[in-house]
């Protein structure tokens, strides 16, 4: 569902994203992390269609998003980490402007907002303006706008900011049920517990370059080292930068 072909991306001496590969399957759910300014938000902006790549190639479903943006954005819902959502609006007339993006009918809009609504908990605030929402109340409202049209695939930075406990654990068991039910998941976070919770597979990026790729038991098998994704985590990120010394 998405293929990232050696994707490069400079801003001028700095790589920061330097010959990076990978391939997510239909309904996995893939967690993507690495320390502060390791490319992680930069991959993200190339996949969405924000930012254009040096070289490589991005397919969504087999779509070159640089060159069929349109077709690509469609089957795709992003949750970036800071969600801009048009504060002089209400939360249901920004539901209705995200349905007609996607040539929802106006039907279909209205029954999904009721649900994700109802699921993410924001029935009683629908029609205030979103200038007054607390940030966690602005989190669910993106998370229900990427869910709105039904994506076959969803890609979300930093998806636990501004959460409560009850919410994050919302949003969590969504994102598990989606991918259960076939959506690719494809989760930028430096909450290492959420992704050790979530993934099926996890990729590691480190100054701009994939580090390692696969689940728990394979990091733990590559760097003989028993522990929990975060030991793994820091074990693996610290080999690699004091083999660059």
């Amino acid at each position: 569902m998405i293929q990232i072909e050696n994707l490069c991306k400079s801003f001028g001496e700095l790589k920061a994203v330097d010959n990076v590969s990978f391939h997510i399957k239909k309904g996995e759910l893939f967690s993507f992390l690495g320390p502060n300014g390791a490319g992680k938000t930069t991959t993200i902006s190339m996949m969405v269609g924000l930012m254009s790549p040096d070289s490589g190639k991005i397919l969504i479903k087999g779509k070159d998003i640089a060159r069929d943006p349109i077709s690509a954005k469609r089957i795709i819902g992003y949750v970036p980490d800071q969600a801009y959502l048009y504060g002089k609006l209400t939360g249901l007339e920004f539901f209705h402007v995200i349905g007609n993006f996607f040539n929802m009918a106006p039907k279909e809009i209205t029954k999904s907002i009721r649900h994700y609504a109802q699921r993410l908990g924001f029935e009683s605030w629908l029609n205030d303006r979103i200038e007054g929402y607390s940030q966690g109340m602005r989190q669910r409202m993106a998370f229900g706008a990427a869910f709105l049209h039904d994506p076959e695939i969803l890609i979300i930075d930093e998806p636990m900011v501004g959460l409560d406990p009850g919410s994050a654990r919302i949003i969590k068991t969504m994102l598990r049920e989606k991918a259960d039910a076939g959506v690719t998941v494809f989760l930028s976070t430096h909450n290492l517990n959420v992704a050790e919770e979530l993934s099926d597979r996890i990729g590691i990026i480190n100054n701009g370059g994939l580090l390692a790729m696969g689940n728990l038991e394979t990091f733990k098998s590559e760097i003989k080292k028993e522990g929990n994704l975060e030991d793994i985590f820091l074990e693996l990120v610290q080999n690699q930068t004091e083999s660059q010394v």
